[in-house]
């Protein structure tokens, strides 16, 4: 599409977005009607295949709620298009929205070994809902439908990854990380980190789907604060060890990965959340704490250091949740949702008062004295 169509597409997009009204009519028929009317009387916007996709699905959204013809162009990858009516608690910025997308390469054996439908993007054009900060990724369920199937592609916007790794976390591992800490990271330009996020997110979902309670299965047993954030971990943790372990992945690459995981989640989510930390930081100051605990890691005047022992004090902390999760089998859910709960508390800090919990010490401090 030549560029100035594609500009009139996302400014009439930007102008109807902008008189939808209460989200709450998102979901009603004659709303649907009426927008799918407002979005085929448009010269432009009738031209685009995923814009009449939607159309068509809006009429219909009455009889049968799913987003069907719009999922079916977008999982066919039958252009770079990506255009729906979102809704996301999440992501607040999203309603009527739309972009363009640039597919970034992967090594074979990555993608092979640990397939799933993950899509790591650039993003090239996009509405006003897509420029927030905030919106790292789509998933299927984030359209109006709420739906998401085994074929659904899940999108990852690296670029926003490579940005906020230069950005933010190179600037948490200057100011705490002992010298040499993350050698190949603090050498990495933004091709290099958009590479590691590329594939940090693609095997975050393949481990999403693995284990005792894989997600979604388990995700209702998994929605509190603690536990998503362990979710995260038992998710991260399997993708840094697999960088490690797996032979078959370029080595320079898979070590560039590991530590490229390890900086975002050590250091960056764990200052995250104002003025409480959200569910990654409290995953991440859980694993602070046990891996000081377990001598994966020390700190010495400030600094954090990384000790000879943090692989295995990883493996460790993997093996406590597996095991844990592993009675899912013999136990109610219930009862292993608490076990879970639990085994994050021993290394959270919980203010019993207010029912949740607060960044520990260290990193409040850091929090503070960076201002981020």
């Amino acid at each position: 599409m030549a560029d100035g169509l594609l500009t009139d597409v996302i400014d009439e997009i930007n102008g109807i977005r902008a008189t939808l009204g209460p989200r709450d009519a998102f979901r009603e028929p004659d709303f649907l009607h009426g927008l799918a009317e407002r979005l085929l009387a448009s010269p432009v916007l009738r031209r685009q295949p995923i814009v009449r996709a939607f159309a068509e699905d809006a009429r219909s959204f009455g009889d049968d709620p799913r987003l069907r013809r719009t999922k079916l162009h977008i999982n066919g990858e039958a252009d770079n298009h990506v255009f729906s009516m979102f809704d996301a608690s999440y992501f607040p910025s999203l309603s009527l929205d739309y972009l363009t997308y640039r597919k970034l390469p992967t090594d074979e054996h990555l993608a092979r070994r640990y397939a799933s439908n993950t899509m790591p993007v650039t993003i090239e054009r996009m509405s006003d809902g897509f420029a927030s900060r905030v919106v790292v990724a789509l998933f299927p369920e984030n359209h109006l439908d709420g739906i998401q199937d085994p074929d659904d592609l899940i999108f990852y916007f690296i670029d926003k990854f490579v940005e906020r790794h230069l950005r933010l976390t190179r600037r948490l591992v200057s100011a705490v990380m002992a010298e040499g800490s993350f050698p190949l990271v603090a050498a990495a330009g933004p091709a290099e980190v958009e590479r590691a996020s590329s594939w940090w997110v693609r095997l975050h979902e393949y481990h999403h789907r693995q284990g005792d309670m894989p997600i979604p299965d388990f995700l209702p047993t998994k929605r509190l604060k603690p536990l998503a954030g362990l979710e995260e971990l038992r998710v991260d943790i399997s993708s840094m060890l697999a960088c490690l372990n797996d032979d078959g992945l370029p080595r320079e690459d898979a070590l560039l990965a590991y530590e490229y995981i390890l900086s975002e989640r050590l250091l960056r989510y764990s200052v995250e959340g104002v003025p409480r930390p959200n569910y990654d930081a409290v995953a991440s100051q859980v694993l602070f704490d046990y891996l000081i605990e377990a001598r994966g890691i020390h700190l010495r005047d400030g600094v954090i250091h990384l000790d000879p022992g943090l692989p295995a004090a990883l493996a460790a902390f993997l093996a406590e949740i597996e095991t844990i999760e592993r009675r899912i089998h013999t136990e109610p859910a219930e009862r292993v949702q608490r076990r879970l709960l639990d085994f994050a508390n021993r290394y959270a800090d919980f203010d019993e008062e207010k029912n949740d919990y607060r960044h520990i010490p260290y990193f409040a401090e850091i929090k503070q004295r960076l201002g981020v």
